[in-house]
């Protein structure tokens, strides 16, 4: 149980899937303070899991322990500009989950003349945390404590899976795979699914079929001891239909396609960090 006060500036959709993964984990709505221009857009929040709004971010740095910075990264800069004074003053833990922007460039936002360090945990979750099925890596930077690694870790376990790393430059190889990993696979399901069809299956049969193809795939890959490759070749009878189709698209260099998709995804982390951090 998590009994410290947490405050979310920005309430988008990972804001919203992580307050609902908090409360379904016993934290209460009146512990949970969110900030936004748009009060409109946090009334959903208000009624859904009775917790605080305001629009007022300084209001809410003052009132809680652990601050989320969940907006969009272009408005990082000026966000934690905005705040840093209070920051400053109040000391408490601060989380990002602000894709591509560098603990370095967060904490000179943050910073105010002699004052202390920030404490900053960095965060990259996914898209499934919409479902409570996320992926998430975190990188700590050196203020924070074991307790509040051990804080940031259970916030990020409510949505799903929660890893640390121990080098920040690793986060665009997550970024790469994980981050962006979602859309690669909605790619291979609609790639299936159109192929189904062409093979004369209906467009809701292939869909379903696709679909839970997909999930029963990760979920044996998730709670097997087996690797994939090993899982894949215990699917794979000799002369058999698997292996017809596997050998086509190892022909098609699957695995170095997917690699150079890949690098080109973490350059592109790379381009958008440097892009992010100059931006003021």
């Amino acid at each position: 149980m998590i009994n410290k006060k947490i405050g979310f500036i920005g309430s988008g959709n990972m804001a919203f899937s992580l307050i609902g993964g908090l409360t379904a984990t016993g934290v209460a709505g009146k512990n949970i303070w969110v900030s936004d221009p748009d009060i409109e857009k946090m009334t959903p929040m208000a009624s859904q899991f009775n917790v605080n709004i305001s629009k007022n971010n300084t209001e809410l740095v003052h009132a809680t322990d652990i601050i989320i910075l969940s907006v969009k990264p272009q408005q990082l800069a000026i966000v934690c500009s905005e705040i840093a004074t209070a920051v400053n003053e109040v000391q408490p833990l601060i989380i990002s989950i602000a894709a591509g922007v560098l603990s370095q460039d967060i904490e000179h936002w943050l910073q105010v003349d002699n004052a202390k360090p920030i404490t900053l945990v960095r965060c990259m979750p996914n898209t499934p945390a919409l479902v409570q099925s996320g992926a998430t890596a975190l990188f700590a930077n050196a203020q924070v404590n074991n307790e509040q690694k051990t804080l940031a870790e259970s916030i990020l376990r409510a949505v799903g899976l929660a890893i640390w790393l121990e080098n920040e430059s690793d986060m665009d190889a997550v970024t790469a795979l994980s981050g962006s990993g979602p859309a690669y696979f909605f790619l291979v399901i609609d790639a299936m699914e159109k192929a189904g069809v062409q093979l004369g299956l209906d467009e809701k049969t292939a869909h379903l079929l696709a679909i839970q193809t997909a999930f029963g795939a990760s979920k044996m890959a998730l709670e097997s001891n087996d690797s994939p490759e090993l899982l894949r070749k215990k699917v794979t009878s000799p002369g058999g239909t698997t292996e017809k189709a596997i050998n086509i698209l190892q022909e098609g260099q699957l695995e170095p396609l997917f690699l150079k998709a890949l690098e080109g995804a973490k350059d592109r982390s790379i381009e958008l960090a440097k892009l992010l951090g100059n931006a003021t």
